[in-house]
């Protein structure tokens, strides 16, 4: 049987698969062609100018494949408190997962394709077991694993996929939230890190931290107007 192949882009708009949990049709494919577990991997925090990238592998029983918890879908399309809600159905319903960081400090030295394979070896190697198939969210595999599937929209897909990018996005949103207490006036328990208009006026005001990214184009403002933003100089 042939299993399902990768889209050649991403579409972010809303459509009806935006408003319905995530299906099974891949990972049943898998376990059809002889896989017994199945693994969704996601990563979140790629595009943040602080704080780490974080990937998770999220593994289900193929006899378990429709017991996912009611609302499971891309985290990007639900909302912290539901995605709050669902974390421990979501890994209670798993096998297991497994999470791991690359810092902002690895992001910088390594760049971030490198950076994205070591957070999914340490995913990986947290494990409790090995899975038989993988689906990787995103247009190419950054596990290493052999026969991975690298399908763009994976999150939207396949729940096993959806329960990686929520576990993913909430692991790291807690980090964030926590290192808002020790790295004060960045906002980090609202922006989680990324270039919001408060975090780029507290850049400009207060430099940068020891969990900054320093590699990439941070741009910070020194005042918000009526016409926009004014660039540091």
């Amino acid at each position: 049987m042939a299993l399902a192949t990768a889209r050649t882009s991403r579409d972010r708009s809303l459509s009806p698969e935006t408003s319905r949990d995530a299906g099974v049709e891949v990972e049943r494919q898998l376990v059809v062609a002889g896989c017994r577990t199945v693994a969704g991997v996601d990563e979140v925090g790629r595009g943040a100018w602080a704080g780490p990238l974080t990937v998770c592998v999220a593994v289900v029983a193929g006899d378990d494949l429709e017991g996912f918890p009611a609302g499971v879908r891309d985290s990007k399309l639900l909302s912290p408190r539901q995605r709050e809600r669902l974390f421990a159905p979501v890994a209670e319903h798993l096998c297991c997962h497994g999470i791991g960081h690359a810092s902002a400090e690895e992001c910088d030295r390594l760049g971030m394709g490198a950076a994205q394979r070591l957070a999914a070896s340490r995913a990986l190697e947290v494990l409790d077991v090995s899975p038989d198939g993988i689906i990787v969210d995103g247009p190419r595999d950054f596990t290493g694993r052999s026969g991975a599937l690298s399908i763009v929209g994976a999150d939207r897909r396949c729940a096993v996929v959806a329960a990686a990018s929520i576990l993913a996005k909430v692991t790291r949103d807690r980090l964030m939230i926590a290192a808002a207490e020790t790295n004060p006036g960045y906002g980090f328990e609202r922006n989680k890190g990324y270039a919001s208009v408060e975090h780029r006026l507290a850049v400009a005001r207060l430099g940068t931290t020891p969990i900054h990214r320093l590699t990439w184009s941070v741009s910070p403002v020194v005042s918000v107007g009526g016409a926009g933003l004014l660039a540091a100089s």
